[in-house]
């Protein structure tokens, strides 16, 4: 018997949500579940900096208005940090310039808010490949 392993690149991609909105937060992480990532998701910024202390995801995605922080200043740490520094962030914002943000947050990426799924999905698999 002939076993044949199909790798898929996106199999074990580990993504971090950070999203105070329930409906925005819902959504996001059903369409990244239907493309087959693994997501865990936050509302509070305090919540997603106990969980990055333990597991390091492929990639964050990250608002910048939270309840409890700032995704800017988040990102900012995430980046300047040795453990963290190497993984992707794509900020979504409302309210935000997107290159304010890509320059004062060190992010990889911007999302304006609102997005059509495809364009994120878009923007998910690129820093995914990065």
């Amino acid at each position: 018997m002939r076993i044949i392993w199909k790798y898929d690149a996106q199999m074990a991609k580990y993504i971090y949500i950070v999203e105070d909105d329930e409906d925005i937060r819902f959504i996001v992480e059903y369409v990244l579940r239907e493309e087959d990532y693994t997501v865990e998701s936050f509302a509070t910024a305090s919540a997603f900096n106990l969980a990055i202390q333990g597991n390091k995801p492929d990639l964050i995605i990250l608002d910048v208005m939270l309840p409890d922080g700032n995704g800017i200043d988040i990102c900012r740490a995430l980046k300047t940090n040795k453990r963290t520094g190497h993984i992707p962030i794509i900020i979504m914002s409302a309210h935000a310039a997107e290159k304010s943000v890509l320059e004062e947050a060190c992010a990889d990426d911007f999302i304006s808010k609102p997005f059509d799924l495809n364009h994120f999905l878009h923007h998910v698999k690129q820093q995914l490949r990065a």
